[in-house]
């Protein structure tokens, strides 16, 4: 309080500063807010530029890793077609087409591109395989891989290009139970049990 201000002055002017005092501390709460808001969209888009350029450095190779398994598949049919002989000639360049394909999947291998070639009986897994056909198999469960038609890839996680495979038809592998007699009304010898007559006259 000031020499010349009464007590009931002193308590008008403060009064007459609350509202102003009460505006400046909302707008400084405001501006705290908007601080806070800028500064977490700024770590936002830091995280997801770095997200990013990982996955461009991870996944650069993916286009060329995809043009590449043509490769694969054709060193493989080469081999799978190999003639029987003793040629000596013929056999040095089987091994030398084997070699070349174990140093193409060694170098898929380095790079993060994994093989994936499903076992006969494995579970069918749609985010790996692509169904090319059904059959009925006394072997395998029903909704399981009877044979792997081409290879898949993946690269680090994403898959590159699904396993072709060839999946059981539902039923499959279960022995067929013996249906009971009874519980066809026209099988011969049931006509009585069968809650009916069968007009044998004609």
């Amino acid at each position: 309080m000031s020499d010349d201000q009464t007590p009931a002055e002193e308590i008008e002017t403060a009064a007459a500063d609350a509202p102003a005092a009460e505006a400046l501390r909302a707008e400084v709460a405001s501006l705290r807010e908007q601080v806070l808001r800028f500064a977490a969209e700024a770590e936002n888009t830091r995280r997801r530029s770095e997200r990013e350029a990982n996955d461009a450095r991870a996944y650069a190779i993916q286009k060329f890793a995809r043009d590449l398994l043509g490769v694969a598949d054709n060193l493989s049919r080469a081999l799978a077609a190999t003639p029987g002989t003793d040629d000596a000639g013929v056999k040095n360049f089987v091994l030398g087409v084997e070699m070349t394909e174990k140093e193409l999947q060694q170098a898929f291998e380095r790079n993060g591109l994994k093989k994936i070639d499903p076992a006969k009986g494995a579970k069918f897994d749609p985010h790996q395989h692509q169904a090319m056909m059904e059959q009925p198999s006394d072997e395998v469960a029903g909704g399981a891989v009877i044979q792997a038609l081409q290879p898949g890839y993946d690269l680090f996680g994403r898959i590159v290009r699904p396993a072709m495979v060839v999946v059981a038809a539902k039923g499959s592998g279960e022995t067929p139970s013996a249906e009971p007699a009874a519980a066809n009304p026209y099988a011969a010898g049931d006509d009585e049990d069968a809650g009916g007559s069968v007009d044998r006259r004609a």
